[in-house]
């Protein structure tokens, strides 16, 4: 199986993968059912195989993926299939901001104020645990059950970080909205900032 082929109907862990949501360059999200408990999730597969020697490091990093915070998606479940990583995240049934404010949307100050607070809450939780996003854009801020704003992909930075999956991908992250350190192979906490600050530029201008 090549990595973009598409996987709706596969099982992966306890979840059957129902629709494909979304693909990136770093991995492609599926709505996905519980096979027992009937709920849904979202199951993220990234495209890069993991060499076997490196599924016991892949099982340590994902420990750390479980970051809980109001303002953060949380990880449910991860694993491995056919070598490639997989994230069971929980389903954010309202979309993203990308898709709530579509390119050129210019949004009112009062709005821009309470997405910012909640991202850069966020944020401030995981620089204190030593990890850096890397990617933040309005594609990866979803919008919750109760209209709260979750950054998601956090577990998608933390691979990133890790040795073994930097020999297969240089640089992480979408470059329109990098740092210049970060996208000189050195990214850092307020790296996340820089990229805060176009988002919230974009929403006030309607230009990035």
């Amino acid at each position: 199986m090549t990595e973009r082929e598409d996987r709706v109907g596969q099982q992966l862990g306890s979840y059957r993968l129902v629709r494909l949501l979304g693909k990136g360059g770093f991995a492609e999200v599926y709505l996905a059912e519980h096979t027992n408990r009937k709920s849904m999730a979202a199951v993220k597969v990234l495209h890069t195989r993991l060499a076997k020697d490196n599924f016991k490091d892949f099982l340590n990093e994902a420990r750390s993926f479980r970051l809980k915070h109001p303002h953060i998606i949380p990880i449910i479940d991860f694993g491995m299939e056919d070598d490639f990583p997989y994230l069971v995240m929980e389903y954010a049934p309202n979309g993203s901001l990308r898709q709530r404010h579509p390119k050129g949307s210019r949004l009112p100050l009062g709005t821009i104020a309470a997405y910012t607070k909640q991202i850069a809450d966020a944020l401030q939780y995981a620089h204190d645990d030593k990890l850096i996003h890397r990617d933040i854009k309005p594609e990866n801020m979803l919008v919750g059950r109760s209209n709260e704003i979750l950054l998601s992909d956090f577990g998608i930075a933390t691979m990133a970080q890790s040795s073994h999956y930097q020999n297969q991908q240089d640089m992480a992250g979408t470059i329109t909205y990098m740092a210049p350190e970060q996208i000189q192979g050195k990214p850092r906490p307020a790296s996340d900032q820089y990229s805060l600050g176009i988002v919230v530029y974009e929403w006030l201008t309607g230009k990035r």
